[in-house]
């Protein structure tokens, strides 16, 4: 037998954990607000004989529910889907837990002290990792993901610019993920300044992930799928960890 084949048949067997890191794509699916959500009308419906066939023809953004955001999402002349190469849809997977500070403060930023916390218990970094910021807001605030106040403001985590700088100077990550719409805290009153930052240093990032809270720290991979569309700017994306139990 391959020896690829005797480690995929080994990652299917009961000692390995596969955790859905996805949202499922409906009209109810959480999404930046300033998109419609997505929409669906029927496109083909023939029975005759034996067949029964159907095709939808769905509306959707590009950055909808989980998605992939690729460089020329903020960056002209940036690697589009159709360019990222397809080592890069597989990665370490590192996960910060800040979820305790965020349900104390919504507007938490994650910090180098964050990171450097993790790596005190659970080791450095790795080069080329994927590293997701677990805030449980797609459990804390799973009806409201904007968590307007009574002014409009929206409120909730991202990252600092200085945690994200330290990830690519420091530990040259491959990627990010997180569970909000965005990237920045909006509290923060920085814009999108760490998204731009991000994109700007050709990486790509996952936004609106799901099911962090099921995902060990360190140990684990994540593996990611989209549509290679050409000059895409994102997609809705589909992201599964892999772990030993």
């Amino acid at each position: 037998m391959s020896n690829l084949w005797s480690m995929v048949e080994e990652l299917k067997s009961p000692k390995y954990k596969w955790v859905e890191l996805s949202h499922v794509l409906s009209p109810e699916t959480p999404h930046w607000i300033g998109f419609n959500p997505l929409s669906s009308e029927l496109a083909l419906d023939y029975h005759e004989g034996p067949y029964n066939v159907t095709a939808i023809a769905y509306t959707i953004v590009s950055q909808y529910g989980t998605h992939i955001d690729c460089p020329q999402h903020f960056v002209s002349g940036g690697r589009t889907l159709a360019d990222v190469p397809t080592k890069s849809t597989m990665f370490p997977l590192c996960v910060i837990d800040v979820s305790a500070k965020v349900k104390e403060n919504a507007d938490y930023a994650l910090t180098v002290d964050d990171i450097k916390a993790y790596e005190a218990a659970y080791g450095k970094i790795p080069e080329d990792a994927f590293v997701a910021m677990r805030s449980d807001w797609s459990i804390i605030a799973a009806d409201d993901y904007e968590n307007n106040d009574a002014d409009g403001n929206p409120h909730y985590p991202g990252w600092s610019l200085d945690a994200l700088k330290f990830l690519v100077d420091e530990r040259n990550v491959g990627a990010i993920g997180h569970e909000p719409t965005d990237t920045d805290a909006p509290a923060a009153g920085v814009g999108w300044a760490g998204e731009l930052y991000i994109l700007q240093q050709d990486k790509i990032q996952i936004e609106v992930m799901a099911n962090l809270d099921k995902v060990p720290p360190a140990g684990g991979i994540i593996i990611c799928s989209w549509p290679r569309v050409k000059d895409g700017v994102g997609f809705s994306a589909r992201c599964i960890a892999i772990f030993e139990e």
